[in-house]
């Protein structure tokens, strides 16, 4: 018989963010659209990696549209939008699928599967989400997995929908701004995983920080007993 901690108890759901957050992946992101956008040359470059960093969490669509109007000043047809998309999907499943687990990530969900709800919320397209998953053979892991072009507040509350539960029982662990505001605007819980512990977090946030999850489980707990 699988047992919660009492202090746990209040905690049904624990819902991950996907790149940064169980797979080591940002990097394979990033090197994408240094590809995507190199023939625009150096300075283009640069700010367009600059603004995804800045910006993780948010959807390609929404990014490639951005570089765009913002940094292009050129008008994006579907055409030439759908190749985009499509390229650079191709330059980052198959790196993703091998990117490492960020560390403890895995433990935690072969020991917890049972004993809470888990799922993904990703800015990832959804079916390229389920793809990776299938393929790194983590779906067992999950309840749902869910994935752009809805936004994370949307997803969020499909969770919660459709597995009834109310924002005060759920855990949303992400690595970027958007992460944290769709927590607040849902009124879940948010904790930040970040590299490491020196990585910079969004002006506001005095929430728990965790470069591993080799002890989110006590983290979760503490974050329970600061709002008991």
């Amino acid at each position: 018989m699988t047992r919660i901690k009492p202090s746990l108890k209040a905690i049904h759901a624990i819902v991950f963010d996907f790149d940064g957050v169980l797979a080591e992946s940002i990097d394979v992101k990033t090197r994408a659209y240094a590809l995507l956008f190199r023939d625009e040359g150096e300075e283009v470059v640069r700010k367009v990696i600059d603004f995804h960093l800045k910006n993780g969490g948010v959807s390609r669509f929404k990014k490639i549209k951005f570089f765009y109007k913002d940094i292009l000043h050129r008008p994006l047809s579907d055409k030439l939008f759908q190749k985009l998309c499509d390229q650079y999907s191709r330059l980052v499943v198959d790196k993703v699928v091998v990117a490492p687990w960020v560390d403890g990530a895995r433990d935690f969900l072969t020991h917890n599967k049972k004993k809470f709800i888990l799922a993904i919320v990703s800015g990832t397209p959804e079916d390229e989400l389920k793809n990776i998953i299938q393929r790194r053979g983590m779906n067992h892991f999950f309840n749902s997995v869910k994935g752009s072009p809805k936004s994370k507040v949307t997803l969020l509350s499909e969770v919660m929908d459709e597995h009834k539960l109310k924002p005060k029982n759920v855990v949303f662990i992400g690595d970027a701004k958007t992460d944290w505001l769709a927590a607040r605007e849902t009124g879940v819980h948010f904790l930040w995983r970040c590299v490491s512990t020196e990585t910079p977090t969004p002006f506001g946030y005095v929430g728990p920080r965790l470069s591993s999850l080799r002890k989110l489980e006590t983290t979760i707990e503490n974050l329970v007993l600061h709002y008991s």
